[in-house]
């Protein structure tokens, strides 16, 4: 196999602070870059750039990295702001859209963290749920809680157990968009991972916790082994289907 290379989405923030330098910038959380090195890709970080630019971009990587952050704006899936919904960031918005149609159109692996999977799903059509309680702690704080592999999905062949992830956001899916089918439920009902399935699309995965705040690296794992090449597993016989709350 050879070694990935996978691209991660990043942001632009201002006034960021290094020496003596004081910058707009284009930054990522160290976490990012680490677990897909950890998992055996090369990372490669991706600034907001023009959408007509990210089919080019996309064609040149292996893999596809949709990284957390602020809230989608409502108006992307039709929806009005409530009061609990952060400021838009559109720049943001334009590109990772851009950079998710591409990858589905040219079957990159893709996957979709916190905010990458609530943006994968209202690229192919789905809504969100603007503000949802119990998942995440103080301002900056990573909650921590159980999440419910489904049985023979993608995300259960890496992992094949519940398990305790970090989390940190107020919002969830709604109805979910055209193909995209549930793969992890929290406790309380809520969709927590969400993938496509099918030969089409050879590895569409996305979840709603932070893997890179975590030594888990089973997720990613999966990525970079989709985007080099090697084969699935075979999958755990599914189980009987659950319904969100959400």
């Amino acid at each position: 196999m050879h070694t990935p290379l996978i691209g991660i989405s990043t942001y632009l923030e201002n006034d960021v602070r290094w020496g003596v330098w004081q910058h707009r910038a284009a930054v990522l959380p160290a976490g990012y870059p680490r677990l897909v090195q950890r998992s055996g890709g090369c990372a490669v970080m991706l600034p907001p750039d023009v959408p007509e630019r990210a089919e080019a971009v996309v064609s040149r990587l292996d893999g596809l990295v949709v990284s957390g952050g602020p809230d989608v704006e409502p108006v992307r899936y039709g929806a009005a702001p409530e009061p609990e919904c952060g400021p838009p960031d559109r720049e943001r918005d334009d590109w990772e859209l851009a950079l998710i149609e591409a990858a589905l159109d040219r079957g990159l692996p893709l996957l979709g963290i916190c905010r990458g999977m609530q943006l994968l799903n209202v690229a192919r059509g789905g809504t969100l749920v603007q503000h949802l309680e119990g998942h995440r702690g103080g301002p900056g704080v990573f909650a921590h809680h159980d999440v419910r592999p489904v049985a023979g999905t993608r995300l259960a062949r890496a992992l094949p157990e519940p398990v305790s992830v970090p989390t940190y956001h107020h919002q969830s899916l709604g109805s979910l968009g055209d193909g995209l089918v549930p793969s992890a439920y929290a406790e309380d009902g809520t969709v927590e991972a969400v993938e496509l399935p099918g030969s089409e699309h050879p590895f569409v995965l996305a979840v709603q916790w932070h893997p890179e705040e975590g030594e888990d690296t089973r997720v990613m794992r999966a990525l970079v082994e989709a985007a080099s090449g090697a084969p699935e597993p075979a999958a755990a016989a599914p189980s009987e289907p659950q319904v969100s709350r959400a």
